[in-house]
């Protein structure tokens, strides 16, 4: 039995949430095969998708919010729908193989395509479409999707009730290494592992992969208000950190192979867009903050967190004190038990 699971390497969410399926789906003897929806484009729209997606976070958000919000309207997801299976369909049905026991999608475009593909009959497989935010945006749902896996019970109610979709939830898909329980011993380890002073406070600062966002008056903000130390994960944007390293006002690392440890040297987190890494320091039992988030699906992304009271999002820098404060006091919330992604999705090839 094989298992194929399309992401796409735009940012680090999608390939995350595909590389932990992949990676229990193994452990458990599924044989797994990986694909890159942008890799089976027409040649040069892959590259040009990805160049495009960073240089609007990076240099006009808001045109990136106000995408999002065309696409949702019905019309423009249609039309998304149709020219993404238009696209990619010869080469992603040759990839696929004749006969995989499912094909698990993470990423939108290629659960449009794989929705247009199963309700023509072309995909005989199941097709089951693994939402990655914690927000629903209409891409991220198609017709035709056997099963779509949702990350918390807002999502999935939506799904249901608003698009009429199968739907279900599952735990937060996030390698095992994340999980709460930070004693003092593993502090002082975690900081020393990483450089970090070993007594101060530290607001661990993450933007994503690419390390986008409103990051150096995020710090300034912090610095205004709390004697925490902002450490600053800037990912793949060597300007930001050495910009943010000039200031001496926070400690600016660049791109970090080992998050599990640095989120348990950390007392609290600053996120702005939802995604992977705020997951893993939900799972890892460290409080978390939404501030200045991304037009588009970081303050999605921020109203659903908040709607379900697991973090915080104090609009302005005269909130952000006080929300602080209060996190850094604050356990944060447990999580209801929920059957993983990899559980369900075997549960569908049986």
């Amino acid at each position: 039995m094989e298992i194929v699971v399309v992401s796409a390497s735009i940012g680090a969410g999608h390939d995350g949430a595909a590389g932990e399926i992949g990676r229990r789906l193994e452990a458990a003897g599924v044989a797994v095969r990986r694909l890159d929806y942008l890799d089976l484009l027409p040649t040069g729209w892959g590259q040009t998708i990805k160049q495009a997606y960073a240089y609007q976070l990076a240099h006009a958000p808001g045109s990136w919010g106000r995408l999002l919000d065309t696409m949702a309207r019905p019309g423009a997801t249609r039309g998304a729908a149709w020219l993404s299976t238009r696209a990619a369909q010869r080469r992603l049905l040759a990839a696929t193989g004749p006969s995989p026991a499912a094909v698990v999608s993470t990423y939108p475009l290629a659960t449009q395509a794989l929705g247009r593909l199963r309700l023509s009959g072309r995909l005989r497989a199941p097709a089951i479409a693994v939402l990655t935010d914690p927000s629903v945006h209409p891409l991220c749902v198609a017709p035709g999707i056997d099963l779509h896996l949702s990350p918390n019970e807002d999502a999935t109610a939506r799904v249901r009730d608003d698009f009429g979709l199968p739907v279900t939830t599952n735990a937060p898909v996030v390698d095992p290494r994340f999980h709460p329980g930070r004693g003092p011993a593993g502090v002082r380890a975690a900081r020393q592992r990483h450089g970090l002073p070993p007594d101060a406070r530290l607001a661990l600062v993450v933007a994503g992969s690419w390390g986008v966002g409103d990051i150096e008056t995020t710090v300034r903000d912090l610095a205004a208000v709390t004697e925490a130390i902002p450490v600053v994960v800037c990912g793949r944007n060597t300007a930001l950190r050495e910009r943010l390293a000039a200031t001496g006002k926070a400690i600016a690392l660049g791109w970090v192979d080992d998050m599990p440890s640095l989120l348990r040297a950390a007392d609290l987190v600053v996120q702005n867009a939802g995604g992977l890494t705020c997951v893993e320091a939900l799972a890892s039992g460290v409080p978390v903050i939404s501030y200045r988030c991304l037009p588009g699906h970081g303050e999605a992304n921020a109203a659903v967190l908040e709607r379900l009271g697991q973090v915080p999002w104090p609009r302005t820098a005269g909130e952000l004190g006080d929300v602080v404060h209060a996190a850094l006091r604050t356990a944060p919330p447990t999580r209801t038990a929920a059957p993983s992604a990899a559980e369900l999705i075997r549960a569908m090839t049986r």
